[in-house]
């Protein structure tokens, strides 16, 4: 698959991943603070996308090794994000409820090179014993 192929997926997969993030943060917006409930939603999208990307996107087989790793992929996306919802709702005066919608477009970019170079990585070739 071409990396624009890839680009069009990884961008359908967002859309899906936004929307999960998006409902359960309301979701737990009824009972906890913005930020905690910011956090809970990125890491149950952040799953979710995990095995959409593998999947769908790049077309590979999941495995624990790139789980483990899948979350530095969304590192410098939580940061941008984390970092904007709390810049457009403490400081902006933004409404907590679309702040994050808002803050979300800023990391795309970053997460798709970072998605793209952990989910593409080849898998260590065990030692064979001597």
């Amino acid at each position: 698959m071409t990396v624009r192929g890839q680009m069009v997926r990884f961008a359908l997969v967002g859309v899906v991943n936004t929307g999960t993030y998006y409902a359960c943060y309301l979701v737990l917006l009824t009972w906890l603070p913005y930020v905690a409930a910011h956090v809970v939603a990125f890491l149950l999208s952040m799953t979710g996308s995990f095995f959409l990307n593998s999947r769908f996107t790049y077309r590979t087989r999941p495995t624990w090794r790139k789980f483990l790793l899948f979350p530095l992929t969304n590192a410098a996306n939580f940061t941008i994000t984390t970092s904007g919802v709390y810049l457009l709702v403490d400081v902006l005066h933004f409404s907590s409820r679309y702040a994050p919608l808002i803050a979300a477009f800023a990391a795309i970019p970053i997460t798709f090179v970072v998605s793209r170079t952990i989910m593409l990585r080849p898998e260590p070739v065990p030692a064979r014993p001597s």
